[in-house]
């Protein structure tokens, strides 16, 4: 890997991605997209870029946790078919020999029983709450497999689960980011820890490390859909308790809202037979480096 181009490097997977190429290619010449370079948000070219691309890491997109899906839906719908349709035609027009690796999603995989294997991502609806950011990644994969089709073009769509560990933004939504912040305000502040819904829902959690190793030890594979999953989910009340031994916070203290929206029931992937799961770092292990980290930012060293 000599050269490569990264959108959404200053997010997660992106600061976390951007660390992992640096370290296996110390001499990678990196190119980035950000607002004020090569914003996605209108075309962009080759300008600035004065190498032939390996691969373009395309990560941006316009999201977040909690219920910004269902009320920024215009928004969702027109930011992200914008950065998706730049990047690929910048990809087509001026570096079609780079190989184009893509984030995908779980919550485009349809909203019923059916397995969340690769092959079943275009069926059936999305959830309902969901539905227009995960129809913009339909619309990015279904892309990929088009410019595969006629150009020749090489691609990796990656789906991932939930991803956790260090360095992430505190005010992160995601579900054990919230998890996190609401447990250690009860213990640090004294506020009434409440979380949302029965807690029964299950989740799958994928350590950044080992999704980021993942990512790089399979670059290899060429025009494939692969599931970021370690193939086991636990219940949301499995996390908490996990979160509370590493705060020492008693798990009787909290409050489950069961009126409040949980979300889909489960959201287990299947581990792609291309790679097998993506898990090595230890649960426990993990989510205390993530508590560890979050008390740290928030209250300085009071753990």
């Amino acid at each position: 890997m000599k050269s490569v181009l990264v959108t959404g490097h200053s997010g997660f997977l992106g600061r976390h991605l951007v660390k992992g190429i640096e370290r296996r290619y110390p001499n990678v010449k990196l190119y980035f997209s950000n607002s004020s370079e090569r914003n996605l948000l209108r075309p962009i070219d080759n300008e600035g870029i004065d190498h032939e691309l390996d691969y373009i890491f395309h990560l941006a997109v316009d999201t977040k946790a909690g219920d910004y899906c269902l009320n920024h839906q215009a928004d969702q719908w027109e930011n992200n078919q914008l950065i998706n349709t730049n990047i690929m035609h910048f990809w087509r027009r001026y570096q079609p020999q780079a190989k184009m690796i893509t984030m995908g999603t779980s919550c485009a995989y349809p909203d019923d029983e059916q397995d969340k294997t690769e092959a079943n991502i275009l069926k059936g609806d999305p959830n309902e709450r969901l539905y227009i950011y995960a129809m913009t990644k339909r619309m990015l994969l279904t892309g990929l497999e088009a410019f595969a089709q006629q150009d020749n073009m090489k691609y990796i769509y990656f789906i991932p689960n939930t991803l956790y560990g260090p360095d992430f933004e505190i005010t992160d939504k995601h579900f054990i980011f919230e998890v996190i912040a609401k447990i250690a305000a009860a213990k640090y502040e004294g506020k009434t820890a409440v979380l949302w819904g029965s807690g029964y829902q299950k989740r799958e959690l994928i350590y950044i490390d080992d999704a980021v190793n993942g990512i790089l030890n399979n670059l290899h594979l060429e025009n494939e859909r692969v599931n970021i999953a370690t193939g086991k989910e636990r219940t949301i009340r499995d996390y908490v308790e996990r979160v509370c031994e590493c705060l020492s916070y008693p798990t009787h203290f909290l409050r489950y809202d069961v009126e409040a929206y949980e979300g889909q029931k489960s959201k287990e992937l299947r581990p792609s037979p291309l790679t097998g799961p993506f898990n090595q770092t230890d649960l426990d292990q993990g989510i205390k480096k993530t508590v560890d980290y979050y008390v740290k930012q928030k209250y300085g060293n009071k753990m």
